[in-house]
């Protein structure tokens, strides 16, 4: 969560909303991701997508099996659409989000009995430091 958190304060630099995203398989970082939609004039440059092309293009494969992702913020919807495609194994996320989250959240599409693949979530990881992360960007932004 660590890595997913650098990567975080790389978008927050960059004017972006702070969140990053680590992917990993057999105990290695295989790619990171961070927010950038700003950047490359993109809506769906969510760092998780990000780091999912990435993990796509390493790994050579559109289904990133065994892997986990780490996540500074609850996946969205379409972030948590992608998860599942990809079929990732274990979902890490430091905080909740509670205006457009979908595991657990607003939403929970991890306890959808309809999708076809089953993920493990676990949250609260750094969860303050998640959490102060993208509070403080925006008590900044209001300011």
């Amino acid at each position: 969560m660590k890595a997913a958190i650098e990567a975080a304060k790389k978008a927050r630099a960059n004017g972006e909303v702070p969140v990053g995203a680590v992917l990993v398989k057999n105990n290695k970082i295989i790619a990171t991701g961070q927010n950038s939609p700003i950047t490359n004039s993109d809506p769906t440059a969510h760092a998780e997508i990000m780091v999912l092309r990435e993990g796509g293009k390493k790994l050579k494969n559109y289904r990133l099996i065994d892997t986990e992702l780490y996540v500074t913020i609850e996946p969205c919807a379409m972030c948590m659409g992608a998860i599942m495609h990809a079929r990732i194994k274990k979902l890490v996320f430091g905080t909740f989000d509670l205006k457009a989250g979908a595991a657990g959240s607003i939403f929970d599409f991890t306890a959808e009995k309809k999708f076809n693949h089953k993920l493990e979530v676990k949250s609260g990881i750094l969860e303050t430091e998640c959490k102060d992360l993208i509070q403080d960007f925006f008590r900044n932004k209001r300011d």
